[in-house]
Formats: structure tokens, C-alpha cells, sequence
């Protein structure tokens, strides 16, 4: 049963939201308060459609004491009840407590891992699968630092990802993801396994995290490419080091200025990230098992070519679609990761 008084409290901040903005009083912290708006209007279309339902359950079985009613109400009793535990479920998703990053856009790494050069063309097939979906979804997929093999492969790849809830869908891309097939490198047609792995890293805002520029140590240096057009003959590279952490990072597109944006944003998203993973895991240390925030050393699925399947270990899903999943085609084993992990934190609530 879902509480009533947590429902009205809800519509009563809607509310509140809608009378401050029509005000014209809130000059000062519009922004903040459009966007908290703008994450209730779902919840409170839910919360209305439940509302509405309850409303017309209540009046069929009143019409249920009427002789001039009741067969009425019977043809239309049975129709509402089913629809009420599905409404329920939405209302209680809806309801779940949403991670604040979930909204915003991503930094997706990539780097090889087992599997020598096998492992670095998988890499660069993983970044490609990533451009497609992006690509499907109207995201912007902006390359911004990439190392890559004599053989066309990735030894490391940092993509900036930018749209309607990148995060949210795409955080559960982080992991190991292992492949088995024949590589193009093998003679004898011997299958083999490699591997390559994925971070999802949600943007830093300038909120999050202060960087005391004392704390920096910045290098210019000359840009290294894959030869001809893409070999940078100006000293435009950034390498920032952020000393109390330890982590480096570079950029080396033709611009200098830009260089430094993209290097400090990439900082701060690491630093960020690191942040989220420390108090996750400080919550999270009695949970069996974490879906999208758990550890990034753990095998998350495998891509099995000879057989054209796709197994997520997770949620022990395995589609025989690889190519179309190649190609980008995710969705489905998104929504099934997404839905999971709100079934997940449904039971612990419950609990």
C-alpha cells in the first residue's frame, strides 16, 4: 500500500514549484527551481493517473448498492482492478529515490584488456557499438582523447557523451566485457577469449568538487598521433596531474585553451566519480551484489560470436542478436538492467 500522506506531500512541493514560479519571486534561483519542476511533472502524472484510478474504484463499488447501477459497475470493476497493480508498480518506480547524476551527460573510457591486439580491436568495436546507440538516441558522441594500435585497434579511448539521460542508461556499461571469436590476427581459426574494459563516468558540475589550483601540475607538450594529418607538430598537448590523487590526464586537440577545458573537465570527473564510488561503497558494504556502481573489475558480459549471443552475467540475460547488438542495438538489455535494479532497491526498501 502506498502511504497517502508521502503522495500529498509530493503534490503539495508541485505545487508550491508552480505558485513560486508564476510569482515572478524567484528571480534568484529560477533555474534550481524549474529543474525540480521538471523532475516532479513525471512523478505527479503518475500520482494523478493512481489518484484518479483509486477515485474510480471507489465510486464502481458504490454503484455496486444501486440496482440501477450495479450491472454497470460490474462490467467496469473488473477492468479497473486489473489495471491496479501495474499503476501501483509505476507509481512505486516513480517513486524511488533517483540518483542526482542519472541526468546528466557521461565520459565513457575504454581500454583493452587480456587479449593482447584481439583485445584492442574489441575495444575499438566497443566504442564504435557506443557511437551507434548514442547515435540512435540523438546524443552527442565526442571523441576527445584517443590512443589507438598499428593494427586499427584502441589502446585507450575517452569519449564525452552528451544528451537526455546519458547516465542513467548508460551506467550500467561499466565493467569487463569479454569476448570470444575467431580474431582476424589467427591463422589456425582457433577461437579466443579477450577482454576489454568500460568505465561510465557521470560529468562533474563546477559544484561537485573544488580543485585547489596548488594541487595542479600542468604540462604542455608536443601532441602524438597515428602519422600524417593527425600528428600535431605545435606544443598544444595538456598533461594536468592533480598531486593528492595521483591521476593524469591529457588532451591533445589542436587548440591549447581547449586542451585545458577538456583536461580539467576530465579531472574533475574523475575525481568525482572517485567520490561516488567511496560513499557508495561505504553504503552498499552488505548488498550482495551492486548493478551500475559496483565494482569495474567484475565480468559484466560476454560477446560470444561463433554463436551470435550476447549474455549479460548480471541478470543471466542472453539475447541471440549479436550483431544488431554490435551495431548499437541496446535498449534491450538496458531497460531489463534498469528494471532489475529497481526491483533491487524496491525489495530493500520493502525490507
Amino acid at each position: 500500500m502506498i502511504p497517502q500522506d508521502k503522495l500529498e506531500q509530493i503534490l503539495g512541493r508541485f505545487q508550491f514549484l508552480e505558485a513560486k514560479m508564476a510569482s515572478g519571486d524567484a528571480a534568484d534561483d529560477i533555474a534550481a527551481l524549474a529543474k525540480e519542476y521538471s523532475d516532479l511533472r513525471p512523478v505527479i502524472d503518475v500520482i494523478t493517473e493512481y489518484q484518479t484510478l483509486e477515485a474510480d474504484l471507489a465510486e464502481a463499488e458504490l454503484m455496486m448498492s444501486d440496482p440501477d447501477m450495479k450491472e454497470l459497475a460490474e462490467e467496469e470493476l473488473p477492468m479497473l482492478r486489473a489495471r491496479l497493480p501495474e499503476i501501483e508498480q509505476n507509481l512505486q518506480i516513480a517513486l524511488l529515490p533517483k540518483d542526482a547524476a542519472d541526468a546528466r551527460p557521461a565520459m565513457i573510457e575504454i581500454r583493452p584488456g587480456t587479449g593482447g591486439d584481439e583485445a584492442a580491436l574489441f575495444a575499438g568495436d566497443l566504442l564504435r557499438m557506443y557511437q551507434r546507440y548514442a547515435e540512435a538516441r540523438g546524443w552527442t558522441f565526442e571523441i576527445i582523447e584517443e590512443q589507438s594500435t598499428e593494427l586499427g585497434g584502441i589502446k585507450e579511448v575517452t569519449a564525452h557523451v552528451k544528451g537526455e539521460g546519458v547516465f542513467a542508461r548508460m551506467k550500467y556499461e561499466s565493467g569487463v566485457h569479454r569476448v570470444q571469436r575467431v580474431p582476424t590476427t589467427e591463422s589456425g581459426g582457433r577461437i579466443h577469449t579477450s577482454a576489454a574494459t568500460v568505465a561510465v563516468l557521470p560529468e562533474a558540475e563546477d559544484v561537485d568538487i573544488q580543485i585547489d589550483p596548488g594541487d595542479l601540475r600542468i604540462d604542455t607538450m608536443r601532441a602524438s598521433g597515428s602519422g600524417g594529418q593527425h600528428v600535431n607538430t605545435t606544443d598544444s598537448a595538456v598533461r594536468i596531474t592533480h598531486i593528492p590523487s595521483g591521476i593524469v590526464v591529457v588532451s591533445s586537440e589542436k587548440s591549447q585553451h581547449r586542451n585545458r577545458e577538456i583536461a580539467m573537465l576530465t579531472l574533475k570527473t574523475r575525481l568525482y566519480d572517485a567520490e561516488r564510488q567511496r560513499v557508495d561503497g561505504e553504503r552498499s558494504a552488505d548488498r550482495a551484489a551492486q548493478i551500475g556502481s559496483g565494482d569495474r573489475s567484475e565480468r559484466i558480459r560476454t560477446y560470444n560470436f561463433p554463436q551470435g549471443r550476447m549474455t549479460d552475467h548480471r541478470i543471466n540475460l542472453t539475447l541471440y542478436k549479436l550483431d544488431q547488438v554490435m551495431q548499437g542495438d541496446l535498449d534491450e538489455t538496458i531497460e531489463a538492467l534498469t528494471a532489475d535494479a529497481q526491483a533491487t532497491l524496491m525489495a530493500e526498501m520493502g525490507g
